[in-house]
């Protein structure tokens, strides 16, 4: 699984002219299944997302130094299948994406362990499948990168107990 990360002031999804999901200031998440990713994967990329620390602390003037959830902010999750694209040639290539039939439940059930991990009315998403037009105020710009294939390759000691179950 891979997202795209996305520190905002702002951030909507239009679809057909009309506004499905907008937040404040917080993580908009653009989010692409793999076609080998599992319950794992999107448990990583959750916790990690919901986790990073990507905002100053304005009490100590520490920056990068809280997470989305200890600001109470938003989370904007939309779903992106154009994330695992290759080219070929000059033509984008889609196969290694998960296929929609089973990235949709997938995508769904995405955005239910956000909810449960954090608060349910932060958490907001877009329309799967659909042409959406995604607006948004980059805060920095601070713009990071999460490949859950990756959670154990080059990750620290640290990382590695903190993805350990309890």
């Amino acid at each position: 699984m891979r997202a795209v990360v996305q520190r905002v002031l702002s951030a909507r999804v239009e679809v057909e002219d009309r506004v499905v999901s907008e937040i404040g200031p917080g993580l908009l998440v653009l989010v692409g299944v793999h076609e080998s990713d599992t319950d794992a994967d999107a448990e990583y990329i959750c916790r990690k997302v919901l986790n990073m620390r990507l905002f100053p602390n304005l009490d100590t003037g520490k920056g990068w130094d809280l997470s989305v959830k200890q600001c109470n902010f938003g989370v904007l999750l939309v779903s992106q299948f154009t994330l695992y694209g290759i080219l070929k040639g000059n033509k984008p290539d889609f196969h290694v994406a998960m296929p929609p039939h089973k990235a949709k439940p997938f995508y769904e059930s995405l955005v239910e362990k956000f909810r449960k991990a954090y608060t349910s009315d932060a958490v907001k998403d877009g329309v799967f499948g659909a042409m959406m037009k995604v607006n948004l105020v980059n805060d920095g710009p601070v713009t990071m990168q999460l490949d859950s294939s990756q959670s154990r390759v080059g990750a620290s000691l640290e990382d590695v107990e903190q993805d350990l179950p309890l």
